[in-house]
């Protein structure tokens, strides 16, 4: 069996060939990065028009790639949820009426569900019960499998997600956009024991996450007379990357 699987849940618009459910046989995306990366984070009605410029083209070049053809489709999959809603509807548009004119089904996905079962291509397969921590740029959440197809919350961000944290630190410190794979490049020049962070707890005793008071404890050191945003074109000094590296370890340690 083919599906052909549809994203556009945020801002990356993307399309794949799977066979079996096993055997990805193609995988194009579309990235908005340089989109976005003047405004330090992603602007709803940029990545909703972005993406219908760019799905169509994503879809035939993951068909060519795949060296299939719409006919021999035999089901179109597609984010539903959550995301960005005038992004989702971009591709769950386009979805169905693909779907509807090769009259074939069209499966509605929540991504979320998508990240947990992403990890069999290219693991072995999941033995239940089991734990599945997502870690994306908009979740953050620990969840018990019992058994296939049924999921229960261990704890979930009260506040930021980890990837949300991360964005918003690189621009505090003047890093640019996505924060994420900077603070990580940076953090690898860094004494992540510099700066000893505080991890949360929750009063009520759940074992939820939060990262707002680290990003508050970030900025307090940030206006420190020492430390100052690196500037454009400017390389990070070591302070930076002792602040990068201390964060992320700090962020890790509470994932874990």
């Amino acid at each position: 069996m083919l599906i052909l699987g549809i994203e556009t849940s945020c801002d990356e618009t993307a399309a794949s060939v799977v066979r079996d459910g096993k055997e990805i046989l193609s995988s194009v995306i579309a990235s908005q990065i340089e989109l976005h990366k003047p405004y330090g984070g992603v602007v709803p009605e940029l990545a909703s028009r972005e993406h219908l410029a760019k799905i169509e083209p994503i879809v035939a070049k993951a068909l060519a790639d795949a060296n299939v053809v719409l006919a021999d489709i035999d089901a179109v999959a597609v984010t539903q949820g959550p995301g960005l809603i005038g992004s989702l509807l971009v591709g769950v548009c386009y979805a169905k009426a693909l779907a509807f004119g090769l009259e074939i089904p069209c499966i509605g996905v929540n991504h979320i569900e998508g990240h947990v079962y992403s990890v069999v291509f290219e693991n072995p397969e999941i033995t239940y019960p089991a734990l599945a921590l997502i870690v994306s740029g908009g979740h953050t959440n620990l969840f018990f499998l019992p058994e296939e197809g049924k999921y229960k919350v261990v704890s979930r961000t009260r506040d930021d997600a980890a990837g949300e944290a991360f964005d918003k630190i690189a621009k505090m410190l003047g890093l640019g956009y996505p924060g994420g794979p900077i603070i990580e490049r940076l953090a690898k020049n860094g004494d992540p024991k510099k700066i000893k962070f505080t991890l949360p707890k929750s009063s009520d005793g759940r074992p939820d996450f939060s990262f707002s008071g680290l990003k508050t404890e970030v900025a307090r050191h940030v206006r420190e007379p020492s430390l100052k945003p690196v500037s454009e074109g400017e390389a990070p000094g070591s302070e930076i990357n002792d602040l990068a590296a201390s964060f992320q370890a700090t962020v890790v340690k509470m994932l874990v």
